[in-house]
């Protein structure tokens, strides 16, 4: 298993959501965030056209597991589908997830994905 943690602009996140579950993946968490890379913070012009001075820039986080055999192809697709070749598309950072427990019920393991 692995996990996928994505941070997007939020105009994509219906995209990631269909990559998902075309892959049969509806398990997901997304959290608004604030972020700022290689773009320093600078957005569409939107800030600069109000004289603000704007450092931080609206993100979603985005946390799934997936199986090891589904991650190349869900990976590519993010690429393909995210990208709008600007600075600030964000990033996918993947992960060895080590194991998973259902709170519910104690059990543990890739059976409860």
């Amino acid at each position: 298993m692995k996990k996928i943690e994505v941070i997007i602009r939020p105009e994509k996140l219906e995209i990631l959501k269909k990559i998902l579950a075309k892959n049969d993946y509806s398990g997901l968490t997304v959290m608004s965030a604030m972020g700022c890379g290689h773009q320093k913070g600078f957005g569409s012009g939107e800030f600069q056209k109000l004289n603000l001075e704007m450092n931080l820039l609206p993100k979603l986080y985005v946390m799934t597991v997936v199986w090891d055999e589904d991650l190349e192809g869900i990976l590519t697709e993010i690429v393909e589908k995210l990208s709008t070749g600007n600075v600030g598309d964000g990033k996918v950072f993947v992960s060895q997830m080590e194991d998973v427990v259902r709170i519910r019920t104690g059990e543990r393991g890739e059976k409860i994905l």
